[in-house]
């Protein structure tokens, strides 16, 4: 069985109407069906790898934006004790560009799993018009790409919080 062009396909039926039903008439056809099926697997396999690695991506720039966030308190807490003397700017500046690194790599991480999904449901696109592949399972919105999204808007209140010196969240 050869695949459906798009110019081919009849625009009433829904996207996997042209693929073959059971019962199989032939061999070739049951194929067909499974190697349908096991690509649109592929698809969401990749699509959930995508979401792991935007999870250690995440992992890390909480690590950063946590422990820089903390180095700034603890030394803030100190000198306001008179437990270190000098301007103590030095913890300061380096909790905030622990900060600003983990909120930069989660911006990247972030743009970067935009771009690859985008690319990655065009291609699942192109595949279902040709026919190649079903279409029928979802392709939801990533979980994990919001609570990066909420992670970057606290590592950005986090850094202004230290770089203004005002209260995080009060």
């Amino acid at each position: 069985m050869t695949p459906i062009l798009p110019e081919e396909r009849d625009p009433e039926l829904p996207l996997s109407a042209n693929l073959p039903t059971p019962p199989y008439k032939t061999t070739d056809e049951k194929s067909v069906e499974l190697s349908s099926r096991r690509t649109g697997m592929s698809f969401q396999r990749t699509r959930m790898s995508a979401d792991r690695t935007l999870m250690s991506v995440i992992r890390t720039a909480l690590s950063l934006i946590s422990f820089g966030f903390t180095i700034f308190q603890v030394f803030k807490k100190m000198q306001e004790s008179n437990l270190l003397e000098g301007t103590g700017r030095e913890p300061r500046n380096f909790g905030i560009a622990l900060v600003a690194l983990g909120v930069v790599m989660l911006t990247l991480g972030i743009v970067y799993h935009i771009n690859y999904m985008l690319g990655l449901r065009g291609e699942r696109v192109r595949m279902i018009q040709q026919g190649l592949v079903h279409g029928e399972s979802k392709y939801p919105l990533s979980l994990t790409l919001i609570t990066a999204g909420l992670l970057w808007l606290l590592g950005l209140l986090a850094a202004v919080s230290m770089v203004f010196n005002v209260p995080l969240l009060g």
